[in-house]
């Protein structure tokens, strides 16, 4: 993983809450959120909060005496998240999901919605989730399935790749959708102590307004815009562009439904 792969910083975070939070995330933010509506009080500690769009889904179906607490190692994303939810029983506070400033045993469940993959060492992030939680609590997060089921991810990534086909970006391939295979995922779980282990399948679909808006959101509100720039910082524009132009042609220029798939996995302490 490259030193960009996990920085989500200037005009970054508003993007991606613009654009990919609807497109992307909502849906399933509302699916891990529905998984914790048996918990009545209590702690839930959120790790990789990003712009806080579990947070808020959680905040709707969670009684008001279960505490949130919601953490993301980027500040500038925790930033907007707290602007856009102020709520008596949920705080923000930065802090390394491999690190975790908590005490051993304090929360009745973890969350993390497409956040482990950018995690450097998964290992010491899942031992850490372990720590944290009480006995019988568990911890639920969600990663993406393969690239091939996920189709405007996948279009986009493909042609970001070959507008520069000497040294073709690979971010979307390598970290976002780069942890797919459930035995593996399963295995590392298992490694770090959790001994129940369920995965699930989670298959949504969202309504993108045009193909501009998926292009925009992967291409300028992830790290795939570092790995633009980087290469040819006067070329992001004509790149997002050229996304866009290769989604109107799978799906026309008008709204299209984004058809997404995504593994869902509660491991028990």
């Amino acid at each position: 993983m490259s030193a960009t792969d996990a920085a989500f910083k200037g005009s970054i975070p508003t993007v991606y809450e613009q654009y990919l939070g609807p497109l992307l995330f909502e849906t399933f933010a509302e699916d891990l959120a529905g998984r914790l509506t048996d918990i009545a009080e209590g702690r839930v500690l959120e790790t990789a909060a990003g712009t806080g769009i579990v947070t808020r889904a959680m905040a709707k179906v969670l009684p008001p005496q279960v505490e949130i607490a919601a953490t993301d190692l980027n500040q500038a994303m925790l930033d907007l998240a707290q602007a856009k939810l102020q709520a008596p029983n949920v705080g923000w506070q930065q802090a390394d999901a491999q690190s975790l400033p908590f005490e051993t045993g304090t929360f009745d469940a973890v969350v993390c919605q497409f956040g482990v993959m950018f995690f450097p060492d998964n290992l010491a992030a899942y031992r850490e989730a372990l720590r944290v939680l009480k006995p019988g609590g568990r911890f639920v997060f969600n990663v993406w399935n393969s690239l091939d089921l996920n189709p405007v991810s996948r279009i986009v990534s493909d042609t970001v790749a070959k507008a520069f086909p000497d040294d073709p970006p690979r971010f979307i391939e390598r970290v976002p959708f780069g942890y797919f295979d459930p035995d593996r995922v399963r295995g590392e779980v298992q490694q770090a102590g959790f001994e129940t282990v369920d995965i699930d399948l989670a298959e949504k679909a969202s309504r993108a307004a045009s193909p501009r808006e998926p292009a925009i959101g992967l291409c300028q509100g992830t790290p795939l815009r570092a790995e633009i720039e980087a290469r040819a910082p006067e070329r992001l524009e004509e790149i997002t562009a050229r996304a866009s132009e290769a989604l109107s042609g799978q799906f026309g220029a008008s709204p299209f439904e984004n058809r997404m798939s995504a593994l869902v996995v509660t491991a028990w302490r």
